[in-house]
Order: structure tokens, then C-alpha cells, then sequence
């Protein structure tokens, strides 16, 4: 059966599903764009999604041609239509077409697409033994130049850095900020535990504020697990008891070595466990 891609209100089929090469998102990367996932026919934490789609956009004066509320049904309805049971969708506003040049004042018609499909996750040996990690050289965009809250359509800093991961032999990339303090990874944010406390960089760090990385937070609070925003090094990582990533993909994996280096015992560690548990638990409305 042929995917239902939903453009501007209506559910095409993949082949029909086009736009103009003359979109700025295409030209340029001007657009914003969110991924959900799908559990049990469910759009995970979808609220908080759209939201964070809107802030974005508000943030590069993007004007949103749908409510948020329309915004939600569009996802359901496009989930709906590609029989989704677990899965993910792909949540995508470009600026519209526009003419060879920068200035958004000369386009149109934004462009409100949604992809629902099913999802390629880490291995599941990486789920049980932990990720081994590598920091890039490639640095996170310094966010006077860029938000890194803005979860835009140029991911080409995270591209570069994914790539020098791959080509080490690791499926993740640490990247640090301008002040080589720990941002987060290419995809997902990063914790540590430390003599029972769990740390993970701030927003100030250079990090997107990712929906997962918030949920595991609240999850932490709730079991009695104290957390702390705070500014981490790399020295932080190698004397960690455990470390562990989020991501709306990722979902919470542990990693167990950083460039070579064993953290904690080098199996995923009791805390990180705990929150996998309520994470999954989470997902399922448990």
C-alpha cells in the first residue's frame, strides 16, 4: 500500500506528494520541523510537540497556516491513514515558494507536510549493552549565531558531526559548544549519573530542549531521582557512574564508553535502567 502523505489539508499518495524546487526550504533550509513517535496508534507527547513546531517557527517568523489544534488532527488523520500502530511521523512547515534570494518578504504559501512511517531504531544489542560514543571535532552551533531551540530544517552541523561518529564505528556523536563544555549528541540530549544525582546540560549549553530529555526528567523527579541542569565537561562523562542518551528515536540507551574510555562498569547502570523501565512504562499509558 502506498503511503498517505499529508500536504496542506489534503492525503496524497508518496508518488503524488511534491513541492516546488523553488521552496525555500529546499533552497535554503528555511522551515521547521518536528519528529513523533507512535505507539499503539498513539502520537507520543504530541501536545508538547506541536508546541515546540510553533515556537520554532514563531522564532524564524515563520506564520503557520493551521492552528496548533488543526495541526494535531492533521497528525492523527495522517497516522490514521497509513494504519500506524508503532511508528513515526515527520512533522515538516517549509517558508513556501520564493525567488533565488534570501528575502522571506518574496515568498508564499508555506508548506505543512506530514510523514507518518515506521521507524529503524538503534540495534537492540545497543539497548541491553550500551553504545560506545565519540566527541566530534565538529562543534554545535554557537547559538548567537543560531537558537539551538529552534529545531530548523539545516541540520547539516548535526550531519557533520554524525559523520565523523560513523566513520569511528559508533552510530552517535558527542558534540561540545564554543566553551567546549558537553551540548549533546547529534540526535539526543545526554545524562549523566553521579553518586546518585543525574546532570544533563542546560538549554545555555547549546542544546535543543528535546521533549524526550524533558519527559525523563519529570520521570526522575516522580521515582524520587534529584536532577540538575548544569554545565558538564568531558571530564564529567569519563568519572560518571552511568551515562545514558534521550531522543524521540533513541528513547533513553545507555552508553558505556566515551573515545575509548569505560564509564562506570561499562554496562548500563541501575538508574538508567529504572528510567528505561518507566520510560517504556510511559509509552504505553502504564
Amino acid at each position: 500500500m502506498s503511503r498517505q502523505v499529508f500536504i496542506n489539508g489534503n492525503l496524497l499518495s508518496e508518488a503524488e506528494a511534491t513541492v516546488s524546487v523553488f521552496d525555500h526550504g529546499l533552497l535554503y533550509g528555511d522551515g521547521v520541523f518536528e519528529g513523533i513517535r507512535v505507539y499503539s496508534g498513539n502520537a507520543f507527547l504530541l501536545q508538547e510537540h506541536v508546541e515546540r513546531l510553533y515556537e520554532s517557527a514563531l522564532a524564524i517568523r515563520l506564520q503557520i497556516p493551521i492552528t496548533q489544534q488543526e495541526m494535531t488532527s492533521a497528525v492523527n488523520r495522517t497516522v490514521s491513514a497509513n494504519g500506524i500502530t508503532d511508528g513515526y511521523v515527520r512533522l515538516v512547515v517549509t517558508r513556501g515558494v520564493g525567488t533565488l534570494g534570501l528575502d522571506m518578504r518574496r515568498t508564499k504559501d508555506p508548506q505543512v507536510i506530514i510523514i507518518a512511517d515506521t521507524i529503524t531504531m538503534y540495534p537492540q544489542e545497543l539497548y541491553e549493552n550500551g553504545m560506545e560514543l565519540v566527541t566530534a571535532s565538529t562543534v554545535r552551533n554557537h547559538p548567537g549565531a543560531l537558537s539551538p531551540r529552534i529545531k530548523s530544517l539545516n541540520y547539516l552541523n548535526n550531519i557533520l558531526a554524525k559523520a565523523e561518529g560513523t566513520d569511528a564505528g559508533s552510530v552517535e556523536a558527542l558534540m561540545l559548544n564554543h566553551n567546549g563544555e558537553v551540548a549533546e549528541c547529534t540526535g539526543d540530549n545526554i545524562f549523566i549519573v553521579r553518586n546518585g544525582i543525574l546532570k544533563t546540560p542546560p538549554s545555555g549549553a547549546g542544546i535543543l530542549e528535546g521533549i524526550t530529555r524533558a519527559a525523563v526528567m519529570r520521570l526522575a523527579h516522580k521515582e524520587g531521582i534529584t536532577v540538575l541542569e548544569t554545565s558538564l565537561e568531558r571530564h564529567d562523562i569519563f568519572t560518571a557512574d552511568e551515562c545514558f542518551l534521550t531522543g524521540t528515536a533513541a528513547e533513553v540507551i545507555a552508553v558505556v564508553s566515551l573515545d575509548s574510555r569505560t564509564i562506570g562498569t561499562g554496562r548500563p547502570g541501575p538508574i538508567t535502567q529504572r528510567l528505561q523501565t518507566g520510560f517504556r512504562a510511559l509509552t504505553q499509558g502504564t
